[in-house]
């Protein structure tokens, strides 16, 4: 996986790794990062209502999965690069970034199990002649934002201007980078490095979520209780935020300007949506922590072995081997989480006291466990609960009849088919 992901954290080992772990551990729980994540996911999530709320108007089936792939992708290289690459917009455009992204990301993964691999990248053929054009497109666009980034960063210091400086995580590591020292000197020093870097946030924040947003829509529309029960949830959130804001609901009936004042009012309840708004919404929670724990984005995962171990049952397992753990299958064990393991029921994750309910990352181990555990969850928990809010509150989704929905099995657990749905406006009573 060199090729795609260099040195960044998920291909690192040892001291390596260590450097860049504590370095990002440390830039994803600044606030700056997560304000400016709110407000790009707001703004995305915005973006995607506008496009669902044409498709209602013109009656069109839309995949919800590519919609959700472009959001995502969208969202992460303005949060991971800061720039637009645009591909959410309503006439829904072809991107080579994203083509190539896409390319690459596949043919990759597909080496795992290609013996022929090898033979093909030394000739110059098949998959392996793709993903060389892939990477040199994704390399080119990836040097061209960092050499910009850079510039950027320089005019803004000689102007006296620091507070142009932007927010996003490339933005960060090249201020790292600059200021030397036993991390950020030897790591981001250098524009590979920096491309390593950013280039692993994007892959570990687009498809990742994307997918888990694909099966929630999925499990929302096969469990009405469910979709109706954070209808309520969500419709009490917004009734109490604008009487703790003093302001009136924007109406919007079925008459002529609806469309307006519809936009209106998503964008009014967009905004009551801020980081520590999104805390409050615990069933809406629960439900993604469901979805995950049915439907982990990353199904399976495997460790190197180091050296010769006796895992706690007894098994020997030898250096040089390798170990994968299972969280899709570990998420429906019934010794783990009892009877009803296989049925899709948020209310496990809800206390008698009304708030959420944790489990060990060892028992739930969609965002893996210990010392690797995921950097971005919080992240990923703010994106997925700002567009599923908006979405939930807004609109209802039937499945296209007959679509089938069936698992593509890569490293990512997506939809073979995609997720081809009807959309409607949801009535707001």
């Amino acid at each position: 996986m060199d090729v795609l992901l260099g040195d960044g954290i998920f291909n690192a080992d040892g001291e390596l790794w260590r450097k860049q772990r504590k370095t990002a551990s440390f830039e994803f729980a600044s606030k700056n990062l997560r304000d400016f994540s709110t407000i790009v996911f707001r703004e995305y999530s915005l973006k995607l209502s506008s496009i669902l709320s044409q498709a209602c108007k013109a009656g069109k089936v839309v995949d919800m999965q590519e919609l959700y792939m472009r959001m995502t992708l969208d969202s992460i290289c303005k949060v991971g690069f800061g720039v637009e690459i645009g591909t959410l917009s309503p006439e829904l455009p072809e991107n080579s970034f994203a083509q190539a992204f896409d390319a690459a990301n596949i043919i990759v993964t597909l080496r795992f199990i290609d013996p022929l691999w090898r033979v093909k990248k030394f000739l110059h053929v098949g998959s392996e002649a793709l993903l060389e054009q892939s990477i040199k497109l994704v390399d080119e666009f990836t040097y061209s934002v960092i050499r910009r980034r850079k510039a950027e960063i320089v005019q803004a210091r000689a102007s006296g201007k620091q507070e142009k400086i932007k927010h996003d995580i490339l933005s960060r590591f090249i201020e790292l980078g600059e200021a030397g020292g036993d991390d950020g000197g030897s790591l981001f020093g250098d524009d590979k490095g920096l491309r390593d870097v950013v280039l692993n946030f994007v892959i570990a924040g687009r498809d990742t979520t994307a997918t888990t947003l694909s099966w929630f829509t999925y499990m929302a529309m096969t469990h009405p209780d469910v979709a109706e029960k954070l209808r309520r949830e969500l419709a009490a959130f917004e009734a109490e935020r604008a009487r703790e804001d003093g302001v009136a609901l924007v109406p919007c009936g079925d008459g002529e300007g609806s469309d307006e004042a519809f936009a209106a009012r998503v964008a009014q309840f967009a905004g009551f949506l801020s980081y520590d708004g999104l805390g409050k919404l615990v069933y809406l929670h629960a439900c993604v922590t469901e979805t995950l724990r049915l439907y982990p984005a990353v199904p399976q995962d495997p460790k190197g072995i180091a050296e010769d171990d006796v895992l706690p049952d007894g098994t020997k397992v030898r250096a040089g081997g390798m170990v994968t753990y299972v969280p899709y299958s570990m998420g429906r064990m019934e010794y783990n989480w009892g009877p009803d393991a296989a049925s899709f029921r948020p209310e496990r994750w809800i206390g008698d006291d009304g708030a959420f309910r944790n489990a060990s990352p060892f028992k739930f181990t969609a965002f893996q466990a210990g010392p690797r555990i995921c950097l971005g969850k919080d992240s990923a928990y703010l994106q997925m609960k700002m567009a599923l809010a908006i979405l939930c509150r807004f609109f209802r989704f039937e499945l296209v009849e007959g679509h089938p929905v069936k698992y593509r099995m890569m490293t990512i657990l997506s939809m073979a088919h995609g997720l081809k749905v009807r959309v409607s406006r949801a009535p707001l009573a």
